[in-house]
């Protein structure tokens, strides 16, 4: 069954739902905030995301710093990091406001109750909930009887974990429900992003599925479309080289037009399955090949391979006859040049 968000329909019969994500990429700058509403809508994204808590809502100061040489905030302090890529829960109106001028959906993933309480106060269209509170069932509770439509990620989480997951915001409330594949480290690697998943996830949950694409550029997730993707979320910047938490493995401007345009002209190439030919196709049909006489043959003389070959046009005899033709006999002289027709061999 089709999801219906906004003005936007979601299904397998729909173009992919291209969300272009915000988080921190504003780089604590409101106008920076507008210049990347403004920078999605001209490359044709369908939604805006945004990420809604503060320092204090997601983490306690001391809690935790992260120690991994491959991350890219390695050494930062959990509650500093979430300081610094916040945004100010006084700019979600004026963002919102500025993405529905500029045509785009706008809403967030909220990270605690007073989250969804404020986007509720905003009336946004959906939710989405972030890999890492997937397993956070008071704020899956909280968000599915909002009543309205979930995207969820789901990154760090197991079968079960899913499972379970969707049966809470099911009994909840949450009737139209989107998963996203989804690999939680930045960047993603291509072999470690699994796509194939996306059609067993859309059988074993029956659910809507797309993928949350933390990869660089654009490939993984075109291909994810070919597997039945009908959403595609792509962290978004301006320029990688202006910094920010989330840059590195955000996409900018014009890969964010590529992956629209071609996101759908994959969509559209999936069609159906069909071995007919196009009415194109049968207009070509001309430029295939057939049997043609290519040396100048005397009537009654035996056609050999020196007189017969496999060419384009289509108007002589199908390639299939050429070995009843080598060995009979000219019913006429036939000039190189002349398509082959059963009229022109001796019966």
């Amino acid at each position: 069954m089709d999801i219906k968000i906004g003005p936007i329909t979601i299904g397998k019969e729909h173009k992919p739902f291209i969300i272009a994500e915000m988080s921190g990429n504003h780089n604590q700058s409101l106008d920076r905030a507008l210049a990347i509403v403004d920078a999605a809508a001209d490359a044709g994204a369908h939604a805006i995301k945004l990420q809604t808590y503060t320092a204090d809502t997601m983490t306690i100061r001391g809690a935790h710093t992260i120690k991994d040489g491959d991350s890219l905030w390695n050494s930062r302090e959990l509650y500093d990091l979430y300081k610094e890529a916040y945004t100010p829960w006084d700019w979600h109106p004026v963002i919102f406001e500025h993405a529905a001028k500029r045509g785009l959906l706008a809403f967030s993933s909220p990270f605690d109750h007073t989250a969804v309480d404020f986007l509720e106060s905003l009336n946004v269209p959906c939710y989405k909930i972030a890999s890492f509170e997937n397993t956070d069932h008071l704020l899956l509770e909280k968000v599915a009887k909002t009543g309205k439509p979930v995207i969820m990620s789901t990154g760090v989480a197991t079968i079960a974990d899913i499972q379970e997951a969707v049966s809470i915001l099911r009994e909840n409330g949450c009737k139209e429900l989107v998963l996203l594949k989804c690999t939680s480290t930045y960047p993603a690697t291509p072999e470690n992003t699994n796509i194939l998943t996306i059609p067993h996830m859309r059988e074993l949950y029956r659910t809507h599925v797309g993928l949350s694409d933390h990869t660089m550029g654009i490939g993984v997730s075109i291909a994810s479309v070919a597997l039945g993707a009908c959403v595609i979320e792509k962290h978004f910047t301006i320029r990688r080289a202006d910094g920010g938490v989330d840059s590195a493995f955000s996409i900018e401007p014009h890969e964010l037009a590529s992956l629209v345009e071609e996101s759908e002209r994959a969509w559209k190439s999936l069609g159906r399955v069909s071995y007919e030919l196009s009415e194109k196709e049968k207009k070509n049909m001309v430029f295939k090949r057939s049997l043609y006489i290519v040396k100048d043959i005397a009537e009654g003389e035996t056609i050999t391979a020196e007189h017969v070959r496999s060419v384009r046009p289509s108007n002589g005899l199908h390639t299939r006859f050429y070995k009843n033709i080598i060995g009979a006999k000219a019913a006429s002289g036939i000039k190189s040049g002349t398509p082959l027709s059963w009229e022109l061999i001796k019966q």
